[in-house]
């Protein structure tokens, strides 16, 4: 067989074509990956529609939570084999040699290049992968349980590591979505106390069964007010929402010294009052996705049995019914393409 199914972005804004492709071959350090799972991230969303400032040059194949098995290795390739279950990732590779690569940042690398954005990714039934940045999957994992760790997983977990916040004390998520939720499970296991903020009460419900105390319904109550009345502030806010209001509201949300991490990247900018910022000594920082370190982590967390992604599976004919719907918000947790 030489060619596979792919849903591809062939036009910026136009719906994905489910058409047959062929079958990439692994070059010099990388490996081939038979899908069985891929989650479907809202970034997935912006790379169609090409409404980031930095835009995709189709035809691409979107997905960056894709988990699969190896079938083919490239030369150089030794630590990985055929047979591992491995996955890809939205930092599909940096180039190592930079200063942000070598003090361990190579999510800021400027030379990196992303899966499903400006490399193909993980919406078809093979793709490549660069076997130093393939995702290690545990053994007996759940393909489309895990797949959403890989992206929505750590992405939330370095958000939370970098609000700094310590055991025992406040974060609110805003916003409970496909990151969200994952968050609000990330937040109980590092021993954070959670408040969550979403505009739908079944979300927050969600929140609930992950072990949220707090709930706030932003359509209903201005959430600025409830947290400060309910908890006082919190000492951190983890902003995954994808509306350009859940930015400025952080900002009231949180207590004096607290910091605040945006992981959501809606389009446009958001107010910045400076005197509350200074006076309150806040702390705001953006936060994208994770390094390799940080991603093993996430995934030791759900090896541990201590986060739960919700999950619902679709195929991959069904790929622009979902992103329609994660488009309007109608996504409870995260909609996994099963292979």
């Amino acid at each position: 067989m030489t060619s596979m199914q792919a849903a591809v972005v062939n036009k910026l804004g136009e719906k994905l074509s489910v058409e047959e492709v062929e079958i990439p071959k692994p070059g010099p350090g990388e490996v081939l990956v038979k899908l069985v799972a891929t989650g479907v991230c809202h970034t997935d969303l912006h790379a169609a529609e090409g409404d980031w400032p930095v835009q995709p040059s189709p035809p691409f194949i979107p997905g960056h939570e894709g988990v699969g098995e190896i079938v083919a290795v490239g030369d150089g390739v030794t630590d990985l084999q055929v047979g591992d279950m491995v996955g890809n990732a939205w930092l599909a590779s940096a180039c190592g040699v930079c200063e942000y690569c070598r003090t361990g940042w190579e999510t800021l690398c400027e030379q990196q290049q992303n899966g499903g954005y400006s490399v193909d990714g993980s919406f078809g039934q093979y793709m490549l992968v660069d076997a130093r940045f393939a995702a290690r999957i545990p053994e007996g994992a759940d393909p489309a349980d895990i797949a959403p760790i890989l992206c929505a997983g750590v992405t939330v977990y370095k958000g939370l590591k970098m609000s700094e916040a310590r055991p025992g004390q406040w974060v609110v998520i805003s916003g409970i979505g496909g990151l969200g939720h994952i968050a609000v499970q990330y937040a109980k296991a590092m021993g954070l106390r959670v408040a969550a903020v979403d505009i739908a009460d079944e979300k927050l419900e969600l929140a609930r069964k992950y072990g949220a105390e707090v709930l706030v319904n932003a359509r209903n109550e201005d959430p600025v007010e409830a947290i400060q009345a309910k908890i006082g502030g919190s000492h951190a806010v983890l902003v995954t929402a994808v509306h350009p209001d859940a930015f400025g509201q952080a900002i009231g949300m949180v207590r004096r010294g607290g910091t605040i991490v945006f992981n959501g990247l809606p389009p446009g900018n958001f107010p910045a009052p400076i005197f509350d910022i200074v006076l309150k000594g806040l702390t705001i920082r953006g936060s994208i996705v994770g390094t390799r370190q940080d991603m093993a982590e996430a995934i030791d967390f759900y090896d541990r049995g201590l986060i739960h992604p919700n999950v619902t599976t679709r195929s991959l004919e069904e790929i622009n019914d979902v992103l329609d719907e994660l488009k309007q918000g109608r996504i409870d947790g995260r909609v996994v393409i099963g292979y």
